[in-house]
C-alpha cells in the first residue's frame, strides 16, 4: 500500500487519508454467494465440476472444508482460482461430522438442510456472532418435512444437532419470508435430497428476492429446475437430482462492486469494475440503477460496469428489500448527497454479522451525519461539517469497506480491524488504494 495509507499490524486499524479523486479500472474477485452455492450443488451432483473465479476469502473456506470433513474431493483446478469438485450423487460419504463455520451464513443455512436430508448425526457451530444469527424458521420448516434437530444452547439458534429423521418428500411446506431469503435457499437447494416433488410456501414478504432468484438459476444449472407458481410457491419437480454441467464460471461480487461502483459517483471517476455486468444474475448490480438515480452516470455492458460523477448527487427515498447488503454502500453515498436519503425495508439488516442499522446510525454520526432510525429503516442527513472518525467495524467486513468511501469527504478515517474483510474480500483495501487520487 501506499504511503496514503498506513496500518499498524494485522487487526488493529488502518488509517486512510483524505482522497480527492477515484479513477481507474477493477476485476472484481468472484462472488460469495455463487462461489458457496456452486461448491455445494457441485458436491451433491452426480459427476466432476471445475469451478472458475472462486472468491478466496474466509466463508469460502469454510464451505470448502466443511464438504472436504463430509467425505467430498475438492481438488485443484487448472487455474489459480478454480477447483475440481467430485460430486457425492446426493449422499455424502461421511455420516458423522462435526462442522465449525464461522459467521458464514451462506454455509451454515444451506448446510443445515441438506445434513438434515442427508441419513447422518452432524452437529453445526459457529462464531459468537452465527451463535445470535436466528435460523428457527429454517429448522421449523425441516422439522414439518420430518427431520430431527436439536438446538445446542437457545431455542431458535445455533449450534445445532442433527440426526437420521424420517423425512417425507411431496406435499407442501411453509417458511417465512421475512428474515432472511437464505432460508428459502437452502429449503430449495436441500429438497431433491428428499426425491422432490415438495412446493416451498413462503408466507410473508420474501425479503431479498433477487438471491432467491440466483439459487434458482444455479440449481437450473445443476440440472434442476424448480417451477415458480406465482410470487410465493416454489415446487422442486418429481425425481429431482443434481448434475454436474461440467464447467461453471463464478460471476465477481456484485455487492463488492457496489463500493467502487460508489467510489466513482463520489469521486469523480470514471470507474470501472470487471467480472460482473448487466445480465448478471446477481442481483446487486441493481445498485447501479440506485446511483443512476443518485445522479451518477452510469455506463454497462456485457461483463463490466462504470460509474462517474460529474455533478452534485441527490438525496433519495428507497426500498431496499432486494439489494441490502449494497443498501449499506447507499447511506455512505447519502453523505454525499445535497439532501437526506431515507432507506426503507433495511429490517434484515438488525440479524445480520452484527445489527446493521445501530451499528452504521452510530459510525455515520461520527462523521457529522445526523442519522434518524426506526425498526426497518434509516434517514440520513449529510453533514454540515465533515468530522475526522475512528470507525469501529464490529467484525463486520461490510462496515469496514464502505466507511472507507469517508475518505472521499476530505477528513481522515480511521478503521479499526480492517483485517475482517477477509470475510469475503481479503484485498479490498489494497484495490481501494489503486484507485485512490490524493491531488
Amino acid at each position: 500500500m501506499s504511503s496514503s495509507v498506513s496500518g499498524q499490524s494485522a487487526g488493529e486499524f488502518l488509517d486512510i487519508g483524505p482522497i480527492a479523486r477515484m479513477t481507474g479500472t477493477l476485476r472484481l474477485p468472484g462472488s460469495k454467494s455463487i462461489s458457496n452455492r456452486s461448491l455445494l450443488l457441485a458436491a451433491l451432483s452426480r459427476g466432476t465440476t471445475e469451478l472458475t473465479g472462486l472468491l478466496d476469502a474466509d466463508d469460502v473456506d469454510r464451505m470448502r472444508e466443511s464438504l472436504r470433513a463430509l467425505g467430498v474431493r475438492i481438488e485443484a483446478g487448472t487455474v489459480a482460482d478454480a477447483c475440481i469438485v467430485h460430486g457425492a450423487a446426493g449422499a455424502f460419504p461421511v455420516r458423522r461430522a462435526s462442522l465449525f463455520l464461522g459467521n458464514a451464513g451462506t454455509a451454515f443455512r444451506p448446510l443445515t438442510a441438506v445434513l438434515a436430508l442427508s441419513h447422518g448425526d452432524y452437529e453445526l457451530s459457529g462464531a459468537p456472532r452465527m451463535h445470535e444469527r436466528p435460523i428457527g424458521d429454517l429448522v421449523d420448516a425441516l422439522r414439518a418435512l420430518g427431520a430431527d434437530i436439536r438446538y445446542g444452547a437457545a431455542d431458535g439458534f445455533p449450534p445445532l444437532s442433527i440426526a437420521p429423521g424420517a423425512v417425507r418428500a411431496g406435499g407442501k411446506v411453509a417458511i417465512r419470508g421475512n428474515v432472511s431469503s437464505q432460508f428459502v435457499t437452502a429449503l430449495l437447494m436441500a429438497l431433491p435430497l428428499a426425491g422432490g416433488g415438495t412446493a416451498v410456501e413462503v408466507q410473508g414478504e420474501l425479503i431479498s428476492r433477487p438471491y432467491v432468484d440466483m439459487t434458482l438459476s444455479l440449481m437450473r444449472r445443476f440440472g434442476v429446475a424448480v417451477v415458480r407458481e406465482g410470487h410465493d410457491l416454489f415446487r422442486v419437480p418429481d425425481a429431482a437430482a443434481y448434475k454436474s454441467p461440467g464447467t461453471l464460471a463464478v460471476e465477481g461480487d456484485a455487492s463488492s462492486a457496489s463500493y467502487f461502483l460508489a467510489a466513482g459517483a463520489i469521486g469523480g471517476g470514471p470507474v470501472r469494475i470487471e467480472g460482473v455486468g448487466r445480465d448478471s444474475i446477481q442481483g446487486d448490480v441493481a445498485f447501479a440503477a440506485t446511483l443512476s438515480a443518485m445522479g451518477a452516470e452510469v455506463r454497462s455492458g456485457d461483463d463490466w460496469i462504470e460509474t462517474s460523477g460529474k455533478a452534485q448527487l441527490h438525496g433519495i427515498d428507497a426500498d431496499f428489500n432486494a439489494i441490502p447488503d449494497a443498501a449499506m454502500t447507499a447511506a455512505i453515498v447519502a453523505l454525499f448527497a445535497d439532501g437526506p436519503t431515507l432507506l426503507r425495508n433495511i429490517g434484515s439488516w438488525r440479524v445480520k454479522e452484527t445489527d446493521r442499522i445501530a451499528a452504521m446510525a452510530r459510525e455515520l454520526r461520527k462523521l457529522g451525519a445526523v442519522v434518524e432510525e426506526g425498526a426497518d429503516w434509516m434517514r440520513v442527513t449529510p453533514p454540515l461539517r465533515w468530522l475526522p472518525a475512528t470507525i469501529t467495524t464490529y467484525d463486520d467486513h461490510r462496515i469496514a469497506m464502505c466507511f472507507s468511501l469517508a475518505a472521499l469527504g476530505g477528513v481522515p478515517v480511521r478503521i479499526n480491524d480492517p483485517q475482517c474483510v477477509r470475510k469475503t474480500f481479503p484485498g479490498y483495501f489494497a484495490a481501494f488504494e489503486r484507485l485512490a487520487r490524493r491531488s
